[in-house]
């Protein structure tokens, strides 16, 4: 498929997955980099029962809540 049918088809909000070669997709930037982060006891079991609670690990916990809050950027001090 040439590239201006392919635009026009996904413009016109056509499936263009069937045109794509998805096994070598991959997400911009999404490499995982290894961050050391020393948290205190209490944060640790907190962490856990929290964790615990909603099904996940805590390392997905962590995640969750930073990527949840890197969405949502702070209101410039003035």
């Amino acid at each position: 498929m040439k590239a201006k049918s392919f635009d026009r088809k996904f413009d016109a909000g056509g499936n263009v997955l069937a045109n794509l070669d998805l096994r070598k997709a991959r997400r911009a930037r999404a490499e995982a980099r290894r961050v050391n982060v020393d948290f205190p006891a209490w944060m640790v079991e907190s962490l856990d029962r929290e964790a615990q609670r909603l099904g996940v690990t805590r390392q997905s916990l962590i995640k969750m809540w930073l990527a949840d809050r890197l969405a949502t950027p702070l209101p410039r001090r003035s």
